[in-house]
């Protein structure tokens, strides 16, 4: 099972970055595939997309100025199964796409996630103080996993933000 393709070009609205496929999505090819993901729910509850998209239509986020890649490429059943070397790895050529296509942001897909780019314990929900890539604003957001805690209605309160900043 190898990597899934990135959904990314040019000058984006949003790059979204998650830790890595999951193994579902290492099996069909698409991103954010387990059905207990609420990604999809999430983007189209938040006014980032006009319709809830599925899985296997990830790369029409592309026709709405939105992009999909993730900071380790490997899909792997949980987070807890990458090694610090794929996250060393990952976080070279996640700023370097980031250098190369320039999205306006790039939302993080779980506070974990960024720690793990930014090498920072202590992350807040929204834009970040310090930008890695000048001129691209980091943006840090709940993970649209089904194991998080958090309620619907307050993750989408967060990528409602987004929204807002892009428009």
């Amino acid at each position: 099972m190898g990597p899934i393709p990135d959904h990314i070009k040019k000058n984006l609205k949003i790059l979204f970055v998650g830790f890595n496929p999951s193994i579902r999505s290492g099996e069909t090819g698409h991103h954010y595939a387990n059905p207990n993901n609420r990604f999809w729910t999430i983007l189209y509850q938040s006014g980032l997309t006009p319709v809830k998209l599925k899985p296997e239509e990830d790369h029409k986020l592309l026709h709405y100025g939105l992009g999909l890649t993730n900071i380790v490429q490997k899909p792997t059943k949980e987070a807890a199964d990458i090694s610090k070397e794929d996250y060393e790895i990952g976080r070279v050529q996640l700023k370097e796409k980031i250098k190369k296509y320039r999205p306006k942001i790039v939302c993080f897909v779980g506070k974990g996630v960024y720690q793990q780019y930014k090498k920072e314990r202590r992350v807040a929900w929204g834009i970040q103080d310090e930008q890695e890539v000048e001129g691209v604003i980091d943006f840090v957001a709940p993970s649209s996993s089904g194991l998080v805690r958090m309620k619907l209605d307050e993750i989408v309160s967060i990528y409602k933000e987004l929204r807002n900043l892009i428009e």
